[in-house]
């Protein structure tokens, strides 16, 4: 008995990180059309504004949630370990900060509900009215 507890607990969760699918989201007022390109740009500091000339503030989830290291790989095509290489080489030089971090997907549509600048990514489970997919 369980053994089929543990098989069905190991498969729900298992299942579940299939499941995860994490969805980039700006503030509903933010009317700028956004490419994989251009979110990386802006989540690697190489961008600092939209196309419509207003501020882009990028916000990271932590960099030990699995959410972190899918985005890393996904949208800017590195491992976390490289990113972390890549803003550890910027800050040294004084060439750049790396992007805010928060806990949880709450946190994010926090700061993107409050602030039409602020770009992040959740898992889209989360999406809520506060905040609006970023079509890729």
């Amino acid at each position: 008995m369980l053994k089929k507890m543990l098989i069905a607990a190991t498969l729900l969760f298992a299942t579940s990180s299939v499941l995860a699918e994490l969805v980039v989201v700006v503030n509903p007022a933010n009317a700028n059309t956004l490419d994989s390109k251009t979110v990386q740009r802006i989540f690697l500091g190489k961008d600092k504004k939209f196309a419509d000339g207003n501020e882009s503030i990028a916000v990271n989830q932590s960099a030990d949630t699995q959410i972190r290291q899918d985005f890393d790989e996904a949208v800017l095509g590195r491992s976390s370990s490289q990113v972390s290489a890549y803003w550890s080489k910027l800050v040294f030089t004084g060439k750049g900060i790396p992007p805010k971090e928060v806990s949880s997907d709450a946190e994010v549509i926090d700061l993107v509900s409050k602030n039409p600048s602020v770009v992040g990514y959740i898992n889209r489970a989360s999406v809520t009215d506060a905040v609006k997919i970023v079509e890729m």
